[in-house]
Order: structure tokens, then sequence, then C-alpha cells
């Protein structure tokens, strides 16, 4: 079977140009994120780890999806040559084996262009995370051998799980009914398509009400995961939306022929359509959906910041500023921001086990914290922060931890339990722990109320030592470098999924146009001229670009209704942001996309002549 797989391939390369892409794709940037996720942990760049995570996911997710989805479409354009092959004596197990030997060939040819594609994508990626910030410019990402047994693993897994559903759809019809498509080979909203369908949107939904209830740190993985299962179940219940849209379309072209034929193609080329929208729907999905919960937590961010702060100005320095015997000057709260690995350490049945975890912690004088902050404890006191005392968000009241603060670890009582916040520290510090050589490097705020009746102009002019601005103005500077870091991200992100999209878009409607040369031709001869068939073609491309938009839309809905939730617990205020400006790029470039794709291949598949078409055979 291994020999006709190969066969297969070479004779029907076209059907697999867009699945072999996305495995190269897939491989390369796979591997180049492991290793330099790799590189990233051990210097502990966790902007970095976060995006090179997010990448690895997604990159895994979409390659298997397309590939999937490629391998359903072309299986179902191959249906009339499975069955002569069943009737030539082929069993169910041995299409089977014909499929997975096709998947296995593309995987090994994606696994062999994508490792050395690797290296490639690597750079360009460690350039990138060097021009965001998110590691320095000395940043050097070391070559590990076994990445390329990982990478052939990685390419055929990833062509093998695309290909499993399709073998089985194609082994359980029968020869005789795809031959005249007819019953199973026929059937479009399979039982699969029901189950996985009605599956995943209820986790989906699942996943929304829990992100609901959860904290920032964990609002965008949610997202991200409820925009993937809203996805996958609104695609395997995509058939059902394509008829309606059909039905749409006539009447809105009524009085001439044009959107009689897109609507009859919508209703008839169903399969087709699904492939077209599915990868579409991912896209508004994953893009919308990450952008409007990170567009959310930017701005439930500032919002919380903007309660918090009880403070005039602040002044912004490395090291703590000298504020004392400043005129004007009631209350000043030095605040240092440092990076401390917490240890954690539990006896389980005998056994002594340690959890470590970095936490972004903020060391203070409690009492000019609490003169400048509105924020309070949920548990315990913040008047209790002294001594070998912590206050966090993370561990119980009462429990001890182990704090490495510059060269020495130092065990801190939990005295409080800070409360779910998307602005502020996750761990408080007294200050008197930090070691002065700590503290003359560590980035630091200054948070400073006026006497009444003090001139701010005049108390800043006094101040003079750092960057001095007022309370506003460093709450508005705080909040757009956290969207800087957003958009970051979405770059990233954006870009990936655009790669991923504008492959299986192109190659869905390259597929299809390539078999539908006599169906355009017997529209020719039954009058229709060359110009007409072309822009029903394209009417149908952007009514089944619509369908995707929407459904993913609706996606991304949900992923963004989750964290609002979320917002609206923990500041009081409804805080959903739209990313409008992405929304219409999207809509615009999926429009062009799909309809200059359209045209070009509705061109070539009509350029023969209709009446040689319309005699030949299938």
């Amino acid at each position: 079977m291994l020999r006709l797989s190969w066969s297969t391939f070479r004779e029907r390369g076209q059907l697999f140009v867009g699945a072999l892409l996305t495995v190269c794709l897939g491989v390369a940037l796979v591997q180049s994120s492991l290793l330099i996720l790799l590189a990233a942990a051990t210097g502990g760049y966790v902007e970095a780890i976060t995006l090179l995570g997010m990448t690895l996911a997604i990159a895994t997710f979409l390659a298997v999806f397309i590939v999937a989805s490629t391998f359903a479409f072309t299986v179902a354009q191959r249906r009339r040559d499975l069955a002569l092959l069943r009737l030539a004596g082929a069993g169910r197990s041995q299409v089977r084996r014909l499929l997975l030997g096709e998947a296995v060939l593309l995987g090994l040819l994606g696994t062999g262009i994508g490792v050395p594609l690797g290296l490639l994508v690597q750079r360009a990626q460690t350039a990138l995370l060097t021009g965001l910030g998110f590691v320095p410019a000395e940043f050097a990402v070391p070559w590990r051998a076994w990445i390329v047994a990982v990478s052939a693993g990685i390419g055929t897994g990833v062509a093998v799980a695309g290909v499993l559903a399709a073998s089985r759809r194609a082994a359980r019809v029968r020869p005789l009914e795809a031959l005249r498509e007819t019953g199973a080979a026929a059937r479009v909203m399979t039982a699969s398509r029901w189950f996985f369908g009605v599956l995943f949107l209820g986790g989906a939904v699942a996943l929304a009400i829990v992100s609901s209830f959860a904290g920032p740190v964990a609002a965008i993985p949610l997202s991200i995961n409820i925009a993937i299962t809203a996805s996958i179940g609104l695609s395997a219940l995509s058939p059902l939306v394509v008829p309606l849209v059909g039905r749409l379309v006539g009447p809105l072209l009524r009085g001439g022929p044009l959107g009689t034929l897109a609507a009859a193609n919508l209703r008839d080329g169903v399969r087709r359509s699904a492939s077209t929208a599915a990868p579409l729907l991912v896209l508004v999905a994953l893009l919308l959906g990450l952008s409007g919960t990170l567009t959310t937590l930017g701005a439930a961010a500032e919002h919380e910041l903007r309660q918090d702060v009880r403070a005039d100005l602040v002044v912004t320095t490395d090291g703590p500023p000298s504020v004392a015997g400043v005129p004007g000057v009631a209350v000043a709260s030095t605040e240092l921001s440092l990076r401390v690995p917490l240890t954690v350490t539990t006896v389980d049945d005998g056994e002594v086990e340690t959890d470590t975890d970095a936490a972004e912690a903020v060391a203070v004088d409690p009492a000019d914290y609490q003169r400048t902050h509105h924020r309070t404890a949920a548990e315990g006191s913040l008047a209790d922060l002294r001594g070998h005392s912590i206050a966090s968000g993370e561990h119980p009241l009462g429990s001890v931890v182990d704090a490495r603060i510059g060269d020495r670890t130092v065990p801190l009582r939990v005295v409080a339990v800070l409360p779910d916040s998307f602005a502020g520290a996750d761990v408080l510090l007294p200050r008197a722990l930090v070691p002065p050589a700590v503290a003359e490097h560590a980035p630091a705020h200054t948070l400073v109320r006026l006497d009444p009746g003090a001139d701010p102009a005049r108390v800043a002019a006094d101040l003079g030592e750092g960057r001095v601005q007022t309370a506003e103005a460093w709450v508005a500077r705080a909040a757009a470098q956290q969207q800087d870091t957003s958009a970051g991200i979405m770059t990233v992100i954006m870009g990936l999924a655009g790669l991923y999209t504008l492959i299986a878009v192109v190659n869905a409607v390259v597929i299809g146009a390539a078999e539908r040369r006599r169906e355009f031709a017997v529209a020719r001869v039954s009058g229709l001229g060359r110009g007409q068939v072309v822009r029903a073609a394209l009417v149908e491309s952007w009514a089944v670009a619509a369908i995707g938009l929407f459904l993913g839309g609706l996606a991304a809905a949900g992923a963004v209704a989750g964290i609002g939730a979320a917002a609206v617990r923990s500041t009081g205020a409804w805080l959903v942001g739209v990313p409008w400006p992405l929304l219409a790029a999207v809509v615009a470039g999926a429009c062009v996309v799909v309809g200059v794709t359209s045209v070009l291949t509705s061109l070539v598949a009509t350029r023969p002549r209709p009446v040689s078409l319309v005699g030949a055979g299938e």
C-alpha cells in the first residue's frame, strides 16, 4: 500500500500542496519555538516563555486542524477513485492504510523541508523577540541534536492525526454509494460531526463559565482554549449554516441569474463551502478572541489602578528616591519591584516535595502603602506586614514560604491574602527585607500625597530626582506599557494565524475550482458567459467567507464574554473591549484573499472550450 500511496501522492500532488506547506510550517515553528523556549527558560525571560508557549500551542492546533480539513476535503474529492479501488477488491483496512501511508509520506516530506526551514524561522523569531524587548540583544539559542527526532515526530504525528478521521470515513463508505453519490457518501453532517460539534461547543460554554470566575493570570490561556474549542465545534456544525446562507443569497441578488446560480452552488457544494469557511472561522476566533481578551484585560487593569491609587504625584526611579523633607509632601510610599522566587515545601506520605515559582513582588512600607492605596487584604491584615512576613494572593493565610531575596533565602509567614487583581502585585513584602545592594538598583515608583493647598508643580520641581508625573499620567503610562506588550503578542499570533489561514483558504479554493471545470462548462453552454460564471463563483466565495467570519465572530464573542464577566466581578464595571480596527482588517483581508483566489482559479477553470469539457467523461 505504501507504493500505491506514493503513486497517488505523485499523480494527485496538487491536492496535497496545502497540507504539505502546513506540515512544513508546523515543523519549522515547533522546532524553532522549542529551542528558543528552552533557552528562554534557562534565562528566566517570562514574557518570551509565555509568547513561545502560546505559539507552540496555536501552531500545533492550526497544523492538525488544517491538515484534517484539507484531507477530509481531498478524500471527498477522490471518493470515486476510492470506490473503484474498493470494487477492484481492496478492503476497508487497505483503504485506511492507503490514506495513512499518504499521511506518513506527507509528514516525512514536510519534516525534510521543515527542519532546515526551522533554522530560518528561529532567526526570525529571535529577532522579533529582541525587537519586542522580551529578550536581550545578546540572547543566543544553542542547537540541540535531539530536536531533529522531535521534528520528525511532530511532522508525521500532525499528518497522521489529521487524516485519521478522514480515513475512517472513507473506509466506511460503500463503493456503489460513492460512485452514485448516495447514502453515506453524500451525507455531510455525519454522526461524528454532530458528536464533536456538540461536545466542543459544550466545552466552550463550560470554559466561558469557568473564565468568568478566573483571575487575570488564567484569562489568556482560557481565552485561547475557548476560541479553539468553539471554532472546532462551529466548524463541525458549519454544514448546517451553509444551506441557510444559500437560501439568503438568492433573494439578495434577485433579478439576475448570478444570485440564483451562487445560491444553488452553495446548497449543492456544502462540503466545499465548509472546507473554505473553516480556516476563516479559526482565524477570526483566535485573533478577535485573543485581541478582545487582551483589550479587556488592559481596560480592567487601568480601571482598577485608577480606583486603587490615592496619590497626587508619582516619582519613577531606579532605587528609592530621597523625598524626605520635601515641602508639601504629606505621605510618600516608595514601592520596589522585584522578581522573587518563592518555594513552598510540603510533606506527602513522608515524602518532602518543593515547588518554586517566580513571583512579581513589590517591597513596601505597610503604613505608607495603606495610606496611598485603597486595596485591602481579602484575609488577614496588611498592617501585620512587618518582620519576616509576606502578603500573597496564591498562598493560604498562616502558611510559610521561602523567598530568595538577593543572595539569601528567608522564610516568610503569610499574614495577608491579597484579592484577585488585574493590576496589583502578586506579592507584597516589607521593604526592610530587601538588602540595600538589591534595593539600590530595583525599579521603584513612589506615590506622593500632597499637603492641602500645596502646589503640585512646585513640589514636582523640588522632588527633581527621577521621572515625576501626575498620578493620572502614571496610570495612563502603565496602561500603555501593558498594551504595548499585548500588541507584541498579537503581532506574533496574527502573523502565525494569518499565514496558516492564507495557505488553507487558497488551497481549499484551488482544489474546489479544479474539480468544477465541467460544472462551469455546463453553465456556459446553458447560456452564461465566461465572465458571468466567474462573477457567480466570486459571489459564492464571498458568501462562504461571510459564513466563516460570522461563525468565527461567535467563537470570539464567547472567548471575550468570559473575561468580561470576570472583569465585572473584579471591578464592578463592564469593560469589554472590541477591537474594531482589527475586525475591519480581518474582514477586508478575507474578502480580498478569497475573492482574488476565486477569480483566478475560476478563470483558469473556464479557459478550455466548454463543449470539450461537457462531452468528456468524469
